[in-house]
């Protein structure tokens, strides 16, 4: 079992209903050997087909135009964001408009 990523199919299996509870489990007893880990979910766990795909973090729409206007990072970019009043970034992008096709 030494290519058995153990948190890998946690997060894979905490993704759906039926299995939520089994990774669960598996995170609370994280110190499991790997085999143990594998043995576990193939006995208790039916076989389906689950296909669905990996969360992602939400990026705010605004977030590029305010990184290059003010030469930020991405973490800065999000704080300055906050701050930002919705007129104060139609004016960045009309500043940062540079007319043709996009």
């Amino acid at each position: 079992m030494r290519h058995y990523p153990p948190y890998m199919v946690n997060r894979a299996m905490s993704y759906h209903m039926d299995t939520v509870l089994h990774s669960n489990e598996m995170n609370r007893l994280h110190p499991l050997d790997k085999d143990m880990q594998y043995h576990f979910y193939l006995y208790s766990v039916r076989k389906s087909k689950r296909f669905s795909s990996w969360g992602k973090k939400d990026t705010p729409k605004d977030l590029d135009i305010v990184k290059e206007y003010y030469g930020y990072s991405t973490e800065k970019a999000k704080e300055a964001l906050r701050i930002l009043s919705k007129e104060q970034i139609k004016v960045i992008k009309a500043k940062l408009d540079t007319g043709g096709l996009k």
